[in-house]
């Protein structure tokens, strides 16, 4: 009969264990909320990121979206990246701007009204808003752009004038200054409230993209969409910096590789669907409105002074930035 040597069980039972705990450090689980639905396009792209990191780390990165802001509102993402309570998240810059102007640069009206031009402005804007980040703990892994910006309203507005006094929704403080100029009662309220802040006749005005329009079903309590094209402001995925530094090389460099995809995916996907999504609102019954000559010209003037008060705001650093964006677009 054979005997079994103990010592050599416990050699095999230590192996087996160091082996395990290896695999276990191997692989890095992260969390990525968002504040979008998941039917989204940003959302969509996100979760195509999560699956394309998964698939390029050989399952050595899994990364779990959460969308519509189940597990943080969108205020408390950008917080929640930087504390470490996520290792990553999704924002909308211009949400921030009162923590630093340059958050803003994006949601400044008629300053960048195209799909190039944008991605001129985030070129020239990207090293300094890294810099910035990097000091808060946080690196950009991509950024993808909403489209052009107009006004829903249930009023019929030639003029600025005719938005006087309307309950004015606000999602950040751009939102904010436009209420204040053109007389406005401003209202706070995130995306995932805005269906029922209409319902409930909370707001009756308010500036986003067809996107947002679509996705909250503005056609069933508001039916008029004037497409000023105002502005195009981004999402970024931002990464905690101590998470992704926790990754070994080959990981990073996958997760980048990934990034870069999804920033170009998006890009694509958001001119494709900026007509598709006022089509879209088209045939649920919203009236999609060239502005009045009137109408266009007292938001620019708005743009203006919003533009005035963002250079001062952000002083030579951000006056270098918008030369460098006006000198790209010759």
């Amino acid at each position: 009969m054979n005997r079994i040597r103990l010592p050599s069980i416990r050699v095999a039972i230590a192996a087996a264990l160091s082996l395990s705990a290896a695999a276990a450090l191997a692989q890095a689980r992260w969390d990525l909320p968002t504040a979008y639905p998941a039917q989204n396009y940003h959302t969509e792209n996100i979760v195509e990121f999560a699956k394309q990191v998964d698939a390029a780390t050989g399952g050595k990165l899994k990364i779990t979206v959460h969308a519509n802001a189940s597990l943080f509102k969108a205020p408390e993402i950008k917080r929640a990246v930087q504390s470490g309570q996520a290792q990553a998240g999704e924002i909308l810059l211009a949400n921030f701007s009162n923590e630093n102007p340059m958050y803003a640069l994006d949601g400044v009206p008629f300053l960048a009204t195209t799909y190039a031009d944008a991605h001129r402005l985030y070129d020239v804007s990207k090293p300094a808003m890294e810099k910035l980040l990097a000091a808060q703990g946080m690196k950009i892994l991509f950024s993808v752009p909403w489209a052009p910006q107009g006004i829903y309203s249930k009023r019929e507005v030639a003029s600025v004038a005719d938005l006087r006094g309307i309950k004015w929704r606000a999602y950040s403080p751009a939102t904010a200054k436009i209420a204040e100029l053109i007389g406005a009662q401003p209202v706070q309220i995130q995306q995932a409230e805005l269906s029922a802040a209409m319902a409930t006749g909370v707001i009756e005005a308010f500036m986003t993209s067809g996107s947002t329009g679509y996705d909250t079903k503005t056609y069933e309590y508001i039916k008029n969409f004037y497409d000023t094209q105002a502005w195009i402001p981004k999402n970024v995925v931002l990464v905690n910096a101590k998470a992704f530094a926790a990754l070994d090389p080959a990981t990073q460099a996958a997760v980048s590789k990934v990034a870069a995809d999804a920033e170009a995916r998006g890009w694509k996907v958001a001119e494709e669907k900026n007509a598709e999504y006022k089509r879209l609102l088209t045939e649920r019954g919203m009236r999609i409105i060239k502005p009045s000559p009137k109408l266009d010209q007292d938001m620019r003037q708005v743009g203006s002074i919003m533009q005035a008060d963002w250079l001062k705001a952000a002083g030579a650093d951000g006056a270098a930035i918008v030369d460098a964006y006006r000198a790209a677009k010759k």
